[in-house]
């Protein structure tokens, strides 16, 4: 064999090995990732750290409260007949989805009103005449409302109007913007209503537009400078764990200007968990957890008002995919990066499989035209049974991840189950589901979210113990690995330093 054949044979093997630990989904087939969500940080979860939202006035008026508004003179609940589009009445006895009004908050005291179909509530003729309607998909002068409180009984409420008068139910079919007077709180003044909150969220946008462009910056940036700082990166290196999963949204890739309500300073944070990562020998996942219009409706994502708009325009897959390109572009060069989760908990229907593949092939190509190394995660949609689904597409690309999240915790099947049921539904049930996603040929999977919480009341510290090392045994064979949820959180089982410190986990 001659000098030049030989190079060339030499080269070909040099390419085919080189590629092999890839192709196989590793650099090293034998390393796992144990990692620790750092949830509630750079994405606002109320449930995390309720404190958060305590300096909020009228904080129980947060964007996307459904409200029921129940009429003290006709005893029945308002209502936007047919769900929108048409009139409010004041006829229904009982309250569902026509009777329930989704706030927009403009301040502490006025907002628009988003009925079930998307409208919201405004005056007749275009905002000259006094008729309550829900007829307009957008806000303006004539959806602004105003709620007054009663002092001493905040359930009670009126409604001014844009022109300056208070709703009145004057019969059951019959709302209208004319009551001028005041005649007190009582039973037969028809501009009182009594409320009921069927439903809150505390996201991103809710604490943010809740405190208002001069205070929320002050109060965010003091949240990111100490929920998460330099010594929980040393605390994860020093007990087993060798990665961590980081929730961010959207917004952050307008950093410093991004759009309102959400405020700057989550960029700067996030330097900083890469600058601690390196230090400590730390992997970084990059997790999209909160896509531009919501992509599962959900406070974790950052919804206004429980609406799921992601993915419905190209628009607004391409303004996800340039996300995923700042992100890939800023941290690429450092040895912390390890890989980039397109998007957490798309949730089906409304994320189309249509859409998610389309979004998912993008978002993947817009990785590796900045990172050659980085595994690209794919989280499997919510509300679908098909597991696999993602395999035609996740299967054919280098490096992709498929992420499944496990909670015995959600459904109505864990609300009876027992401790060693539920230890049973970790060792049969997901191993099962674990090894129908896990494939020689497909993509690695992921346990991105698990925690040791269950629906068990008066658990036992042993029997807690049982539970997350069941849980650890069988998500340790995930080939890519596994995330706990989370860092820090007010309800201990949910906080792995405290199930750490507390002797409940060893890893």
């Amino acid at each position: 064999m001659g000098m030049n054949s030989r190079i060339l044979l030499l080269s070909i093997v040099v390419v085919v090995f080189g590629m092999l630990p890839f192709s196989y989904g590793r650099t090293d087939p034998s390393f796992r990732v144990k990692a620790v969500n750092l949830g509630g940080w750079l994405v606002t979860e109320g449930w995390i750290k309720p404190s958060l939202f305590d300096g909020i006035p009228n904080k129980d008026l947060l964007d996307g409260t459904a409200l029921q508004f129940k009429s003290v003179t006709t005893g029945k609940y308002l209502c936007a007949e047919s769900g929108g589009g048409s009139i409010i009445v004041a006829n229904r006895t009982s309250a569902s989805g026509w009777e329930t009004f989704r706030l927009w908050r403009i301040n502490e005291r006025t907002f628009n009103f988003r009925v079930f179909n998307k409208q919201f509530v405004g005056l007749g003729s275009n905002g000259k005449g006094i008729n309550a309607v829900a007829v307009s998909s957008t806000t303006g002068a004539s959806e602004r409302f105003e709620i007054v409180r009663k002092s001493d009984d905040l359930s009670r409420v009126r409604i001014k109007a844009p022109n300056g008068l208070f709703l009145q139910a004057k019969t059951e079919e019959l709302v209208t913007a004319d009551y001028a007077g005041n005649s007190g709180w009582g039973d037969n003044n028809p501009s009182v209503f009594v409320i009921t909150n069927a439903g809150k969220l505390e996201g991103e946008f809710q604490v943010t537009n809740g405190y208002g462009p001069e205070k929320a910056p002050q109060v965010m940036k003091e949240h990111w400078n100490t929920f998460i700082v330099e010594d929980d990166f040393k605390f994860i290196s020093a007990n087993g764990l060798n990665a961590v999963r980081i929730p961010v949204g959207w917004w952050i890739a307008s950093d410093p200007t991004p759009p309102k309500p959400y405020v700057a300073g989550s960029l700067k944070a996030l330097d900083n968990a890469f600058l601690w990562a390196k230090k400590y020998g730390v992997k970084v996942i990059i997790d999209l957890h909160a896509a531009p219009g919501s992509q599962n409706g959900w406070e974790h994502s950052s919804s206004r008002d429980g609406s799921q708009e992601w993915g419905k325009t190209d628009k607004n897959i391409q303004q996800t995919v340039a996300v995923i390109d700042f992100l890939t572009a800023r941290y690429t060069k450092n040895p912390s990066l390890y890989a980039v989760e397109l998007i957490n908990e798309p949730l089906a229907p409304g994320a189309s499989l249509k859409s998610i593949t389309k979004y998912y092939k993008a978002g993947y190509e817009a990785v590796r035209k900045r990172s050659p190394k980085a595994y690209v995660v794919m989280s499997n949609r919510l509300g679908q049974s098909n597991a696999t689904e993602l395999f035609p597409l996740a299967s054919g690309l280098t490096g992709s991840v498929i992420d499944v999240h496990y909670y015995n915790l959600f459904w109505s099947g864990f609300d009876n189950l027992t401790v060693q049921q539920n230890i049973d539904y970790i060792n049969i049930n997901r191993t099962s589901e674990l090894n129908h996603v896990t494939t020689s040929n497909g993509p690695l999977t992921f346990v991105g979210e698990w925690v040791a919480e269950w629906q068990v009341n008066g658990a036992t510290k042993e029997e807690y113990q049982r539970f997350a090392k069941a849980q650890l045994n069988v998500y340790g064979r995930a080939t890519f690995g596994w995330a706990y949820w989370t860092l820090r959180n007010v309800r201990n089982h949910w906080s792995l330093e405290w199930m750490i410190k507390n002797g409940y986990i060893k890893l």
